[in-house]
C-alpha cells in the first residue's frame, strides 16, 4: 500500500470520503475506485494503467472517467501527479496540505512521499529572494530504495 500510516485501504478510503466531506465535496464511487487503486499500488500508477484495472470490473469505462477522477483526486489533495513519469501516487498525508518530495526507485518503481514544512518553507523563500512567485513546487528525487540497494549489494538482480 502506497501510505507510511498503519490505516488499512478502507479506513484511508473512509478518511478520504470525510476529507472531501468536509471540503464541500463527495468522493464518488468512481472517486473512491481510482483512489483506492492508488492506495493499494506499491508505485506509481498511470491513467490508462488505472483504466485497465477498472475495466476489468466495468469494461464499459473510458478515459474521460479516469481522467477526471484524478483530476479531482490531485485538486482534492488526495494524490499527487508524478510529472517525471505522467503516473500518480496516493497522498500519504491528505489532511495536511503540502508539496511532497517524491522518493522514486528507478528499479522497482516504488514511490515513497516525505513531507517536510521545512524544506517547503525555504524553498518558497528563497525562490522569493529572487523575485519569482512559486505556482507548485513538486519535487522528484530519483535513485534506489533500500530493497533494491540491497539486492545490488548481494549480487542479485
Amino acid at each position: 500500500m502506497n501510505t507510511p500510516t498503519s490505516l488499512s485501504l478502507e479506513e484511508n478510503l473512509t478518511a478520504a470520503a470525510q476529507w472531501c466531506t468536509k471540503r464541500g465535496e463527495k468522493l464518488t464511487d468512481q472517486r473512491r475506485e481510482v483512489l483506492s487503486l492508488l492506495l493499494a499500488a506499491p508505485g506509481s500508477m498511470k491513467a490508462y494503467d488505472l483504466l485497465a484495472a477498472i475495466q476489468k470490473q466495468k469494461p464499459t469505462a473510458a478515459p474521460p472517467t479516469v481522467y477526471r477522477a484524478l483530476d479531482f483526486l490531485v485538486a482534492a489533495g488526495l494524490a499527487h501527479k508524478l510529472e517525471s513519469k505522467n503516473a500518480f501516487v496516493a497522498c500519504c498525508d491528505f489532511e495536511h496540505p503540502h508539496h511532497g518530495v517524491m522518493l522514486i526507485c528507478d528499479q522497482c518503481l516504488t514511490v515513497k512521499e516525505l513531507s517536510d514544512e521545512t524544506l517547503e518553507a525555504r524553498l518558497i523563500e528563497d525562490a522569493a529572494a529572487y523575485g519569482f512567485s512559486v505556482a507548485a513546487q513538486d519535487i522528484e528525487v530519483k535513485g534506489l530504495c533500500a530493497n533494491c540497494r540491497n539486492s545490488e549489494s548481494e549480487g542479485k538482480p
